[in-house]
């Protein structure tokens, strides 16, 4: 399974989703895609197994990814200040992968509002996506 997990700013996000995914699938590869190279040094620093920066590599991990990772933000234009360009969301939303994207609420910069999101702390969200990652490998793993 060729998981993407896609983060900016300083990539917090990012780390925690991949420590969540070593912890709780130590077998799984991921790739660490920043939108800045403090994230995608964040993401390697917590196991990620390979790692690249900026928007070229975001559309090409898009092409073949099974399972994109990371904030809402990544399937919107100019979100993550700016960090996420046009073409880096239409290559995340239109990618055939599975999308686990993890609602942020609170910031005063953001120009959307989920509906329907219980407002969790950041911790539970990465384990909610840990959980999921973990299913979707049973369910590929699993014999049909």
């Amino acid at each position: 399974m060729n998981v993407i997990v896609i983060d900016g700013q300083g990539g917090r996000m990012g780390r925690a989703i991949v420590e969540e995914l070593r912890e709780r699938c130590p077998e799984l590869t991921v790739t660490a895609i920043g939108t800045n190279s403090t994230a995608t040094a964040s993401m390697m620093k917590a196991g990620a197994r390979f790692g690249a920066t900026g928007e070229n590599p975001v559309l090409v991990a898009c092409r073949d990814a099974d399972l994109i990772i990371g904030p809402i933000g990544i399937v919107i234009a100019d979100s993550l200040l700016g960090e996420i360009t046009p073409a880096m969301a239409a290559a995340v939303g239109s990618s055939r992968a599975h999308k686990i994207l993890i609602p942020v609420a609170g910031h005063a910069h953001c120009r959307h509002t989920l509906i329907g999101c219980e407002e969790l702390p950041l911790s539970d969200y990465i384990r909610l996506a840990g959980r999921e990652v973990a299913a979707r490998l049973e369910e590929a793993q699993t014999p049909r």
